[in-house]
């Protein structure tokens, strides 16, 4: 018996399923989902804030830019970092926590790190790759780098799910990723369009209602573009770096939910195809006597030639 047949969003899923699936999951482990993703955010906001981007909005000279870039190049990979490591924590909780009480929010933790290079590692090959597809994209037409972006990203969602619930190494990993994203290609790619402009609204929304209490800076830069440093000092103050990690706790978990929705759409999708084993009855394959003789007519059929006519 598979382990995650129990799982709640273990199942053949529809457009509207697939969202309905999120939302009651999200609701039901909102508790333990939210504290996770605020230590993560509050992590990620302060480890942005060390980079000073009043400072390189002032730079107008490329090669002094890239010379403060370099500078910042440790920031930059420890946000990363704690991107990754949060994302491969989350998405054990959300695979392996509703079919086992016992993977609690430090068991997750823990059980989690063996996952975290593998994971580290094919991100850094997907980028790579991402990276050539969307530049041969670009060749095509705009419209082929957009959709070469909307492949990597389904690619990308499958990573974990797949790793985790299928113990895989990393070889096999990218293959059945890869498998799972071609057998249902359309409607993989539609999913995702559909969650990325969700995900797009909803940041929109929560980017506004978080510089509600600084909206005096930000009309101020709206109304004189040429004192948009003042918007950048906002972004360094520890009400809103407090608020923003609020904004992403509530919607970081999100992603290795859908991302769930997709790979156990996928799983239970295979399985429907799958057909039970034949049994073998000799009883079935015996010849028997009156089988050699074809049966005799009832006596009302029309071709009976002992038919008395009336």
């Amino acid at each position: 018996m598979n382990q995650f047949d129990n799982h709640p969003l273990y199942r053949k899923h529809t457009i509207d399923s697939a969202f309905s699936s999120l939302w009651e999951f999200y609701k039901k482990k909102f508790v333990s989902l939210f504290i996770m993703s605020l230590v993560v955010s509050l992590g990620t906001q302060y480890a942005s804030s060390l980079v000073n981007m009043k400072e390189l909005s002032t730079i107008t000279d490329p090669m002094l830019m890239l010379e403060k870039m370099k500078g910042l190049l440790v920031p930059i990979v420890v946000v990363s970092l704690i991107s990754l490591l949060s994302t491969t924590i989350l998405q054990y909780y959300i695979i392996f926590n509703p079919v086992n009480s016992e993977n609690s929010i430090l068991k997750s933790v823990v059980r989690s790190l063996k996952y975290f290079i593998p994971y580290l590692i094919i991100m850094i090959l997907l980028a790579f790759a991402g990276t050539i597809a969307i530049v041969l994209g670009i060749f095509v037409l705009i419209i082929g780098a957009f959709f070469a972006m909307l492949y990597v990203v389904t690619v990308y969602l499958f990573i974990l799910p797949v790793m985790m619930a299928e113990e895989t190494n990393i070889g096999a990993t990218i293959s059945r990723t890869i498998s799972l994203t071609n057998k249902n290609f359309w409607s993989n790619i539609g999913w995702v369009s559909v969650f990325i402009i969700i995900m797009l609204v909803i940041s929109v929304v929560l980017s506004g209602l978080i510089l509600l209490p600084f909206s005096g800076s930000f009309i101020k830069t709206i109304v004189h573009p040429e004192d948009a440093s003042t918007l950048i000092d906002v972004t360094n103050k520890p009400a809103f770096i407090i608020l923003s990690a609020i904004a992403g706790a509530l919607t970081i978990p999100v992603m290795p939910i859908f991302a769930c929705v997709l790979y156990f759409n996928g799983k239970a999708g295979e399985e429907q195809h799958v057909q039970a084993p034949l049994t073998y009855n000799p009883e079935d394959y015996k010849v028997r006597v009156e089988d050699l003789y074809a049966k005799p007519y009832s006596d009302d059929h029309p071709e009976n030639p002992d038919k008395k006519e009336k």
